[in-house]
């Protein structure tokens, strides 16, 4: 947290199946959450150089690029949750829990970043530095299906996420990064660094429906 206390107090309704859920109030702290999130996650410590010439620069280059690569990743995650949420009416109980979950995983970062740099992108780090991308993306999809599942007022966002078939590729990359990483660990920094690209605009089919939603109150 930033040292700021926050009281909670969300609004419960009850949605056509009869569960609770939460509303607009909820849906704001999450969005909270990762804001704190977003100032604290990327805490990686780049060791100053005892020299003062570019040659001793050099030795912290692997781990200004690893945390080049980390901060991007975070930012595409703020950007996407951001959307995903201003898409959303309502929250469910279990979509805190999928968010809290999401949050873990993105907390890990600044640990996978940090020892792959050390180790210049040696495979065991590489690895696991894939493991926590694969587990964050798979942490994002749990709470994305949960989001819709949660509620039928929800309808913005099943529309705009369909089959999802570059989330699921994102997955299906990082697995086989993961395997690669053992080899050729460079190819696997290829990997990582393709997906970035595949996801650094933010969503647009949710941008899409989000311009929906703005042209027709009926959505809100």
């Amino acid at each position: 947290m930033n040292g700021h206390c926050r009281a909670i107090y969300p609004t419960l309704e009850r949605n056509t199946s009869n569960k609770l859920i939460y509303t607009a109030q909820t849906r704001q702290e999450m969005i909270w959450e990762k804001e704190d999130l977003k100032h604290s996650v990327m805490v990686l410590e780049l060791k100053v150089p005892h020299g003062g010439s570019m040659d001793d620069l050099l030795p912290l280059l692997p781990v200004f690029l690893s945390y080049i690569l980390s901060f991007v990743y975070v930012g595409i995650y703020w950007n996407n949750h951001h959307h995903m949420l201003h898409a959303t009416h309502t929250v469910s109980a279990s979509s805190l829990w999928a968010n809290l979950h999401l949050l873990f995983w993105l907390s890990l970062i600044p640990f996978t970043t940090g020892w792959m740099g050390e180790n210049h992108f040696a495979p065991t780090p590489t690895a696991l530095y894939g493991v926590n991308l694969f587990m964050a993306a798979l942490a994002y999809w749990i709470l994305q299906m949960a989001l819709m599942k949660g509620s039928h007022d929800n309808h913005l966002l099943r529309k705009a996420i369909g089959r999802d078939l570059k989330g699921k590729l994102s997955l299906f990359l990082y697995a086989a990064a993961i395997i690669i990483a053992s080899y050729v660990p460079m190819l696997a920094q290829g990997i990582y660094v393709a997906v970035a690209l595949m996801w650094l605009i933010p969503d647009r089919r949710i941008e899409h429906v989000l311009v929906e939603k703005t042209a027709d109150p009926s959505d809100h």
